[in-house]
């Protein structure tokens, strides 16, 4: 995947949040055991780190880059990328379209053959650009879930993402629910549930 791919899908998000401001976003996500809010920052952070990941010229293949990270609460999720909170859902939104931002910027500038560190195995900036989308698609339907909102992604971003970093994955169905079943949210017929997943972000020949 490229840097259009992060731009468009961040963008499609943005657009969704952004509409939804005024509701509750302390509400739960989806199954998660996250907020709505905690969901959001989690997005935000993985385009973030993702993008730092591909900062360093020659990046390690065995460790992140050693930004600080920490837990709000026990349960949350641990995050580098935090919101003030009284900059409400508007400044949450404006964060997370920043870090969409950066990470379609470093897979744009970084070159294609530059390995770093992810904890499933090394990726190249085209795998970086891939795990932002799956994060973003998925997690917004967690966050749809949470706040009722409708959130239907485009087939062709859905089918870039499986291809890049499901690649076991089935073809023949539609690619939304397919993605959704990889990621452990929902049922495919005939197929088991998937209780516990990892992505393939391995260089592509």
């Amino acid at each position: 995947m490229i840097a259009d791919d992060v731009t468009r899908t961040a963008e499609l998000a943005r657009e969704t949040l952004a509409a939804a401001t005024h509701l509750d976003w302390q509400k739960p996500a989806g199954d998660l055991e996250w907020s709505c809010w905690e969901t959001v920052e989690h997005m935000s952070d993985d385009l973030f780190v993702y993008a730092a990941q591909l900062g360093p010229a020659n990046p390690s293949t065995s460790a992140h880059v050693p930004f600080g990270w920490q837990r709000r609460r026990s349960g949350g999720p641990p995050l580098t990328i935090f919101v003030d909170p009284g900059e409400g859902p508007s400044g949450l939104v404006q964060v997370f379209e920043t870090c969409g931002a950066m990470l379609a910027a470093m897979v744009d500038a970084a070159p294609p053959d530059r390995l770093s560190f992810h904890a499933y195995g090394p990726s190249n900036p085209s795998g970086f650009a891939a795990m932002g989308v799956v994060e973003v698609l998925v997690h917004m339907h967690d966050v749809a879930v949470g706040l009722d909102l409708t959130w239907s992604p485009p087939a062709d971003l859905c089918t870039g993402a499986l291809r890049r970093l499901f690649p076991s994955a089935p073809s023949d169905g539609e690619p939304w629910p397919t993605l959704l079943w990889a990621t452990g949210r929902a049922n495919l017929p005939g197929l088991p549930a998937q209780s516990s997943w990892t992505w393939d972000g391995a260089p592509r020949a």
